[in-house]
């Protein structure tokens, strides 16, 4: 059964965008994308909200999300998350078989 996590990024100035930019730049977003068990990982700008960015976030089961939650690559994101001061919102969806 898959999930999907959408998570809202939000900060002041344009850093939500940067911050998108630079797990792309830095290969952190390449590194989950191989991870096994995930299956989407894409950043949207929402037209109405330009100090927003939107992660959306697809993995086969709940315990590929758990491995990936307890790796070193949560640590780089939390790093740049703080660095950009960012708020997330979450919002977690469970396929329907």
């Amino acid at each position: 059964m898959g999930l999907t996590i959408n998570i809202y990024y939000t900060g002041k100035n344009g850093n939500a965008k940067k911050f998108a930019e630079e797990m792309q730049s830095s290969g952190i977003v390449d590194k989950i994308k191989s991870n096994s068990g995930n299956l989407k990982y894409e950043y949207f700008y929402p037209a109405n909200d330009m100090e927003t960015v939107l992660l959306i976030d697809k993995w086969e089961n709940q315990s590929a999300l758990d491995a990936h939650h307890k790796s070193d690559l949560m640590k780089q994101i939390a790093g740049l998350r703080n660095k950009y001061k960012l708020k997330m919102r979450v919002e977690k969806f469970t396929e329907i078989e």
